[in-house]
């Protein structure tokens, strides 16, 4: 289990009360909600950045659709490599 320290977080009293509700109704604990909605929240913009990298690239290599990455993959694996590469 990773090392865990302690951190202070200020949520307005709706927010509190429907997060101590919905963590007792998940037996679980506020604290342990709230960490793994956070672990959730921070895949989820790693996604968004990876699926914007990915688009960004495709922009720059002209790729308009699936059928243009199909034939760029295919030229790429088709060009020779270097040995020990």
């Amino acid at each position: 289990m990773a090392a865990t320290k302690p951190m202070t977080i200020t949520l307005p009293a709706d927010l509190l009360r429907e997060t101590v509700r919905f963590a007792s109704a998940e037996a679980t604990t506020p604290n342990k909600l709230i960490e793994k909605a956070l672990r959730q929240y921070l895949m989820s913009h790693r996604w968004q950045r990876l699926r914007k990298w990915g688009t960004d690239t495709a922009k720059q290599l002209g790729l308009k659709n699936e059928a243009d990455l199909e034939r760029f993959l295919a030229r790429d694996r088709a060009r020779p490599r270097l040995r020990g590469r």
